[in-house]
């Protein structure tokens, strides 16, 4: 008969959450070591039945730490035989990065959109906290216990958070994006009590991503591109016809017969518009300022008096004022041989 001497368990499957040690015909003597490492518990099952659990340290088994395994075997006078028991290691380590994501779409009720259907994606961690629940409620007497097998479990406690979160949160469809952490803070809080429920602890939940339904994106592209454009929209316009008729030169033959007559003859006739008012801006322009130069006062050759209009004799030292420069009409000096603003030739 084989005595176990240590019993350990290295873990090497990062996935593996409960883990039977293969104790096979052996059987656990009075004075057995036990290795439980950091982020490991073991439970001692005898008979289909949970009995004493081992926090991380070293021990040495004896009546004194196996009081329930004790109470179950009526040892009247302590552990001194040997004897079988089935051996479990469950790791409380974090188990990250476990995926989620919508299957099917969320049903939002928005003020701004009605009912708008959404998609989430993101991950979450997780640990076990009690052992011995976990085991009662999951695991039972199965070998082996990985991430796997408990994963599409989760996930649908985890969206079934998600959805009350979502409703309860009344944020707007077009926030969420800015809302991810106070929205993943919320599941939390709301699947807590779910996951202690098995003996498990949400440590972490992320959204990712929202994704809204196709056609309302477009509507959303769409009405953003209108808004830059209400502003310019004179400019657009022009942009455009003129566009219309570029391409409607590079193809004469298109538009045949009298709907194409007509056709070109409105393209003419918008871009005679457009440079008409141009012609038009720009004449009214240079009328403005004609009537700037016209309305500036000039000087009386002989005491440099203002004079205002086109009098012919100065109102200050009465001089005459017929002599001026025709290219500015500046009153000039009869011997001026230059004018003194614009320095045309005079004789």
């Amino acid at each position: 008969m084989a005595l176990l001497k240590n019993i350990e368990w290295t873990d090497t499957n990062s996935n593996l959450i409960v883990y039977k040690y293969p104790i096979g015909s052996a059987q656990v003597n009075k004075g057995s070591a036990l290795t439980v490492r950091e982020s490991q518990v073991a439970i001692f099952v005898n008979k289909g039945k949970l009995a004493d659990v081992f926090l991380p340290g070293f021990y040495k088994l004896d009546t004194d730490n196996m009081p329930i395994l004790t109470k179950m075997m009526s040892w009247k006078y302590g552990f001194e035989t040997p004897f079988k028991s089935d051996i479990y290691f469950v790791s409380t380590k974090q188990f990250t990065n476990q995926k989620w994501g919508t299957v099917n779409p969320i049903l939002v009720r928005d003020k701004d959109y009605g009912a708008v259907r959404i998609r989430g994606f993101g991950n979450y961690s997780f640990k076990v906290s009690d052992a011995y629940i976990f085991m009662q409620n999951l695991t039972g007497t199965l070998a082996k216990f990985e991430t796997s097998q408990i994963s599409d479990y989760l996930r649908s406690m985890v969206l079934s958070g998600i959805s009350d979160a979502i409703g309860e949160s009344k944020i707007a469809v077009l926030d969420m994006a800015a809302n991810l952490q106070e929205l993943s803070r919320i599941v939390e809080t709301k699947v807590a009590d779910d996951f202690k429920g098995i003996g498990l602890t949400l440590t972490n939940f992320v959204f990712e991503s929202f994704s809204l339904p196709e056609e309302l994106e477009k509507a959303l592209d769409k009405n953003t591109s209108l808004g830059m454009l209400r502003g310019n929209m004179d400019v657009y316009t022009q942009m455009e016809t003129l566009a219309a008729m570029k391409e409607a030169a590079k193809n004469p033959g298109a538009a045949g017969g009298t709907m194409g007559a007509g056709m070109g003859l409105g393209m003419g006739m918008g871009l005679g518009n457009i440079f008409a008012n141009n012609m038009q801006n720009m004449a009214q322009n240079n009328g403005n300022v004609n009537n700037q130069n016209h309305g500036q006062s000039r000087q009386c050759p002989n005491c440099n008096a203002l004079l205002h209009g086109n009098p012919k004799f100065c109102p200050e030292c009465g001089s005459k004022l017929s002599n001026v420069c025709p290219n500015c009409s500046t009153a000039v000096k009869a011997n001026a041989k230059f004018c003194p603003e614009c320095g045309t030739k005079l004789k």
